[in-house]
């Protein structure tokens, strides 16, 4: 078992979304209820939180400075001075922005999912610079992780209660030929948030299964970080050296008390990460 690290002390609702963001040299991260982009910077410990004004699925970079959003009504931007504005606005009442990731070719892949998790209620679609927004899938529950290996050509992803995480060729912006990578077993939790390394192994978090599992790049078990609460959200690499994973977590819904439940925690030199390139947009 791979030791954690406790990076933040805190008391997210639903602790999600870590991203490294190379330029600023700082950890993003969310909480989606209380609609707060969190950063942290790794060295300086320097935290800062930003409210947004709806519930906010995933923050990543901008190529240019500022970050795209994934909130409930849409896709927007946020300049470096702050400014926001929609790029994509589609509101679909009882429907939200959840997890969402930076293609290889700088579009944004961003997932829906009801409140009330309804089957099918959701989806995920790639959305493009200039806020074209085309629908990948339009029968998902509970979009999530989204990641592509090292030479861009498999893309993964999850939707939760299949309890599999699937993999796709991925050539040209085009997601095609989708099949299943690995499968979570009963009892073990569901599939969360996702991180591809260097080597093509695939992290994933288990939402109720208190841990982060690694596959190999044939969807065999490698590896389980057993962490103390039973909602791990998402897991990225960071730190200057790409060699750290940080994990996001969640308080909502427990009855029993979780002291780290929530908090921000890191497994150092876990593996070698992957750069994430920023939006284009």
């Amino acid at each position: 078992m791979t030791a954690y690290e406790v990076a933040v002390r805190a008391e997210a609702a639903l602790g999600e979304g870590p991203t490294w963001d190379a330029a600023a040299g700082r950890l993003i991260w969310l909480d989606i209820l209380n609609s707060r982009v969190h950063t942290y910077d790794p060295v300086t410990g320097r935290r800062t939180v930003r409210v947004t004004e709806q519930h906010v699925g995933a923050a990543k970079p901008r190529a240019g400075g500022g970050l795209v959003l994934n909130l409930r009504d849409g896709v927007g931007l946020t300049d470096p001075d702050g400014t926001f504005r929609w790029l994509h606005h589609e509101p679909v009442p009882g429907r939200r922005g959840n997890d969402a990731a930076v293609a290889p070719d700088g579009s944004l892949w961003a997932g829906t999912m009801r409140y009330d998790e309804a089957p099918g209620g959701g989806t995920l679609s790639r959305i493009t610079a200039d806020g074209t927004a085309e629908t990948v899938l339009g029968d998902v529950t509970i979009s999530n992780g989204i990641g592509w290996s090292p030479d861009g050509h498999l893309m993964y992803y999850i939707d939760s209660p299949t309890r599999r995480i699937d993999v796709f060729r991925y050539e040209d912006g085009r997601a095609t030929d989708r099949r299943r990578f690995a499968e979570i077993e009963p009892g073990a939790g569901s599939p969360d948030g996702l991180t591809v390394d260097a080597e093509g192994c695939v992290w994933v978090a288990l939402w109720d299964g208190s841990a982060v599992r690694r596959y190999t790049p044939d969807g065999e078990l490698e590896r389980a970080v057993v962490l103390p609460v039973p909602r791990v959200t998402a897991c990225a690499f960071g730190g200057p050296a790409l060699t750290d994973l940080y994990i996001t977590t969640a308080r909502v819904g427990l009855t029993a008390p979780h002291p780290m439940a929530g908090s921000l925690l890191v497994v150092p030199h876990a593996a070698k990460g992957l750069p994430q390139p920023p939006f284009t947009g």
